[in-house]
């Protein structure tokens, strides 16, 4: 486990440096900004269970990204994401580092397809108001992929997450012996809004 982390720790360097590399290039470096949204299971059922508090899965996220390339690009990016879970009434709230590695391609005008992994760092977590300390997993590793919509600096991307693998999370309810699950890596709908610098 030492070891995944000190590897996250070195591609977050290695991409920070990277796009710190790429503001030198014609593309750059911008600012990323947006909305999440979890789904425990099918969306259309957390959708509908949720409905009459539509905002329990919603988190959020900020960070930054560079860009090589034009016609095919690279697009690594670094953010802090807060996300929202609903558990049978219950909320579980988690801190991450986000480190997508994308390759995307300009399909029609302004219009363009990306997808490529996602590297996940868990900061801290919370299950309705209980700190959970024994996740599985500190560090996971998912799939983006989606579409953007560019004109000139400003973007707006839709994409879609999904983790490799099911990261669980273990706790005791209520100090008895019935332990529960959730994972820590659900699948997620990211809207983003972003602005070349």
């Amino acid at each position: 486990m030492k070891l995944l982390k000190n590897h996250f720790f070195a591609l977050l360097a290695i991409v920070c440096i990277s796009t710190g590399a790429m503001a030198q290039t014609a593309k750059g470096i911008g600012l990323k900004a947006g909305l999440n949204y979890n789904a425990n299971g099918n969306y259309f059922d957390s959708v509908n269970l949720n409905s009459k508090n539509p905002d329990r899965n919603i988190g959020y996220h900020i960070g930054v990204f560079g860009k090589i390339g034009d016609k095919i690009y690279f697009r690594p990016e670094v953010v802090y994401t807060s996300t929202k879970s609903d558990y049978s009434n219950d909320s579980f709230d988690m801190q991450k580092l986000d480190v997508p590695l994308l390759i995307g391609t300009k399909i029609l005008g302004p219009l363009s397809v990306f997808g490529g992994p996602s590297f996940q760092y868990i900061l801290d977590s919370e299950f309705d108001g209980i700190s959970i300390n024994n996740i599985e997993n500190d560090f996971s590793v998912g799939l983006n992929f989606g579409f953007g919509f560019n004109l000139k600096k400003v973007g707006i991307d839709l994409r879609y997450e999904r983790g490799f693998n099911k990261n669980e999370a273990t706790f005791l309810q209520n100090n008895t012996i019935n332990v529960d699950r959730l994972d820590t890596r659900p699948d997620q709908l990211i809207l983003s809004v972003s602005l070349v610098l």
